[in-house]
């Protein structure tokens, strides 16, 4: 449910924005930028407690790696997710009358569309693994609301939201042919994020280590 209000929210506004927008792209993300913003940080509250608010199946892997969720639940949480992001399409298509059936031709692909996704979904993975206690969904929401403008793909960060998004022929689509490409720089940033978290860790833990705390306590800073 929580994937597929997320990718109605983002195809909704998307079709929506493009209709009122008179031709202006700029505006037409600037009106998708914000539904996805106000959206995320509300779904994560919503789900939060329930599910932990994935929506993304990087983002339920690398909990699985962390043992924050079971094993035996991450292939059920991928397939529900992937269900909710196709769920998604169809619902966004009945609310504005398009066909329920329908396939994206909007080709995204390119070294800066992948760079620009291994970059989002690194960032993403990073927010959600530094935020402190309480503070995800305003994170989250606010990274990807800044991720959609300064980046070249704007930042799905999420398979499944390239799997949804790809039965979509609107704004916010994207054609099949371009998803593999996506997914695969999804899949390099879901690792990067990882592999900067553990050295920001690991920088943590040198900075708290007792005899360092000790030493400045009595000669000043051990710096």
């Amino acid at each position: 449910m929580g994937t597929a209000a997320l990718l109605a929210v983002v195809i909704g506004s998307g079709i929506m924005a493009e209709r009122l927008a008179g031709g202006n792209v700029a505006i037409a993300l600037l009106a998708n930028t914000l539904a996805t913003v106000g959206g995320l940080y509300v779904l994560i509250e919503v789900f939060g407690p329930l599910s932990g608010a994935h929506f993304n199946p990087a983002v339920s892997a690398v909990m699985t790696m962390r043992g924050e969720l079971p094993a035996r639940e991450l292939l059920p949480y991928i397939a529900a997710q992937l269900v909710g992001a196709l769920l998604s399409a169809w619902l966004a298509h009945a609310m504005f009358d398009l066909p329920n059936v329908e396939l994206s031709g909007k080709v995204r692909t390119g070294t800066g569309q992948w760079i620009a996704e291994a970059v989002a979904t690194a960032g993403l993975l990073l927010v959600i693994l530094r935020a402190p206690a309480g503070r995800a969904s305003i994170l989250v929401a606010t990274y990807i609301g800044a991720a959609y403008w300064f980046t070249a793909s704007t930042s799905f960060a999420n398979p499944a939201a390239a799997f949804g998004r790809m039965f979509s022929d609107s704004f916010a689509g994207i054609a099949p042919s371009s998803v593999p490409g996506f997914a695969i720089a999804q899949l390099v940033g879901t690792a990067l994020g990882l592999a900067l978290n553990a050295a920001f860790e690991q920088r943590k833990q040198r900075v708290g280590h007792p005899n360092l705390i000790e030493s400045s306590g009595e000669h000043g800073d051990a710096r």
